[in-house]
C-alpha cells in the first residue's frame, strides 16, 4: 500500500513525502504521473522520488519562458509541478526514455550560466544535453518531487 502524505491543506512550500518502501517499479503510473526513479539529495538535502507527467500533459512548441510557466499548471489536481533540472532530465532520459519522443529535445529549468539568453535542454535520442536560445520552440514535460522519508 502506498503512503503519500497529503499536502492539500498545507502551505505551498510543504513538499509531498513518501516512504521508500512504498515506491513502485520505475515506469509505473504513480502519484499523478509516471515514477521515474530516485534523485540523490545534494548539500545535505534528502533524496526524493521523481515523477513525470504523462504524455497527455506534454507541452509542444514552447519557448523556454513559456515552458517554465506552463509546466507549473495543475495536473491531475496536483499543483507542485515544474520543469526538471538537468540532473532530473538526465534521469528521465535513462529510466523512462520510451515515455518521451526520442526524435526531439525537451527544455530543463536551467538557464545557461554564461548567457541569460540560453537554457539547457535534454535529448532523448542520444541522451545528451545542450543549450539553445530561449526563444527556440521545443517540447517540455513537467515533473514533481516526493521527499523520501523513513
Amino acid at each position: 500500500m502506498q503512503t503519500i502524505e497529503s499536502t492539500q491543506d498545507a502551505p505551498a512550500t510543504t513538499p509531498a513525502t513518501i516512504k521508500l518502501a512504498d515506491l513502485p517499479k520505475i515506469g509505473t503510473a504513480f502519484a499523478g504521473g509516471i515514477y521515474a526513479g530516485i534523485i540523490g539529495g545534494t548539500d545535505k538535502q534528502p533524496d526524493y522520488a521523481l515523477i513525470h507527467a504523462t504524455v497527455d500533459f506534454e507541452l509542444f512548441d514552447m519557448n523556454w519562458q513559456d515552458a517554465i510557466t506552463r509546466a507549473q499548471e495543475p495536473i491531475n489536481n496536483l499543483t507542485d509541478w515544474s520543469l526538471p533540472n538537468r540532473r532530473e532530465a538526465r534521469l528521465l532520459s535513462i529510466n523512462t526514455r520510451d515515455s518521451f519522443d526520442v526524435g526531439d529535445w525537451y527544455w530543463t529549468n536551467e538557464q545557461h550560466a554564461n548567457s541569460s539568453d540560453y537554457a539547457w535542454m535534454q535529448s532523448f535520442d542520444y541522451g545528451g544535453q545542450d543549450y539553445l536560445p530561449k526563444s527556440y520552440e521545443g517540447r517540455a514535460r513537467a515533473v514533481r518531487r516526493l521527499l523520501i522519508i523513513q
